[in-house]
């Protein structure tokens, strides 16, 4: 089966790839195994020189990087270029510190010396999201790969061209064929990457669906798993807070990425004090956005990565108003090539809507009134998510 690279800017097809098949995989693994095997051995000074290497290509060439992002999955492309520019940052942190976070760390005992030594672990599968395409695979890889490790990427299927631009990174950089490789598969084919016992260790980033199965999976083979899930992080604004400081702020904290953040801010809890000065005017910025091209340097929110994603969006923007939440602002898709999103506000949000209870991965903002800052904690605690939160108040109690 094909596995599509598609342009969400203008709903073109870019290209296509074959999905690995079996002999594919098990070469793949093979070769990781294989290479662990001398990595694990290399002096850090030598791993270190490779990331900083590493880190020099992704500099020279960050707006061709960046382009690969925009183009694949809709990133404004000054923030893409952002975007690898954090990885440069990345790659050189741990270039620079590896050595120091894995020295020996001396532990009492009864014995006349103990100490805890760090020893890398081998192939880790790291199954990664199509947001963030480059920097979630980079904050990965780089302490990864310094730490010994080798690296086995299943990316997001509508991001294959990012999948084998970071691969060619680390090749060009110097480290081994088959430090770091991309596996070009399908859904169906995780579940027997991270069953196989050269395989050492699993990280996701993703949806809270796809970190249950992952780590259900891993656990039945007594393999650590790492998780990083979803998120419908509370704002909340109090009176004493700086008002233009805060109004700003909640447009890019929910805009961000074009609203397909796992952080952003998604669930507002505004004082009854301010509430209406403020959902006037956040209402009015939201409205004024300029969604369009995503090389556009003008443009302030781009499409959506795929029209499955737009899709989504909108039936729990119409399921949380048939349910009671009150439209204020956008609410529909933007007719036309791309896959893109109105900005939305909804207030009155039911506790039972998908609005109140699930993710909204688009520009969406659900915008509530609470009486004091306990009443704030309580809503903003009224959620099974947990990843983030804010609160903008200038009262120290």
């Amino acid at each position: 089966m094909a596995i599509t690279s598609t342009n969400p800017a203008t709903g073109e097809k870019l290209k296509d790839f074959q999905a690995f098949t079996d002999d594919q995989i098990e070469k793949c693994l093979n070769r990781a195994e294989r290479v662990f095997s001398h990595h694990r051995r290399e002096p850090f000074a030598k791993r270190a020189q490779l990331m900083m290497a590493a880190a020099s290509l992704l500099e020279q060439e960050k707006d061709q990087l960046a382009r690969i992002i925009t183009l694949e999955m809709g990133k404004l492309f000054r923030a893409a270029v952002e975007e690898v520019e954090k990885c440069v940052r990345g790659c050189r942190f741990y270039a620079e510190n590896g050595e120091r976070f894995l020295e020996d760390e001396p532990a009492q005992t009864d014995a006349a010396r103990s100490y805890v030594r760090y020893e890398p672990l081998g192939p880790v599968l790291a199954i990664m999201p199509w947001n963030f395409p480059f920097w979630q695979v980079f904050r990965f890889a780089a302490p990864a790969l310094i730490a010994g490790n080798v690296g086995v990427l299943k990316h997001a299927a509508n991001v294959p061209q990012c999948a084998l631009a970071i691969e060619k990174i680390f090749c060009r950089a110097g480290f081994e064929e088959g430090a770091f490789q991309a596996l070009l598969i399908e859904a169906k084919q995780v579940e027997k990457v991270i069953v196989d016992p050269r395989i050492k260790a699993v990280t996701l980033t993703g949806s809270e669906k796809a970190g249950s199965e992952v780590a259900s999976i891993a656990a039945r083979q007594i393999k650590k798993s790492v998780l990083e899930l979803g998120g419908s992080d509370p704002f909340i604004v109090m009176p004493s807070a700086d008002f233009e400081s805060a109004l700003e702020t909640a447009v890019k904290a929910r805009t961000i990425n074009s609203g397909q953040s796992c952080i952003a801010a998604k669930r507002f809890a505004v004082a009854d004090e301010i509430y209406d000065r403020f959902l006037e005017q956040f209402v009015q910025r939201m409205r004024e956005l300029k969604v369009g091209d995503p090389f556009d340097e003008t443009t302030e929110i781009g499409p959506l990565a795929t029209e499955q994603i737009l899709e989504g969006v909108h039936d729990q923007v119409q399921k949380s108003i048939a349910l009671g939440a009150k439209l204020l602002t956008g609410g529909n898709r933007i007719h036309g090539p791309g896959f893109f999103y109105e900005p939305t506000v909804l207030v009155d949000v039911p506790k039972e809507s998908p609005a109140y209870r699930e993710e909204v991965f688009g520009p969406v903002a659900s915008v509530f009134r609470v009486r004091d800052a306990a009443d704030a904690i309580e809503l903003a605690n009224d959620s099974t998510f947990g990843l983030g939160a804010s609160a903008w108040t200038n009262d120290p109690a």
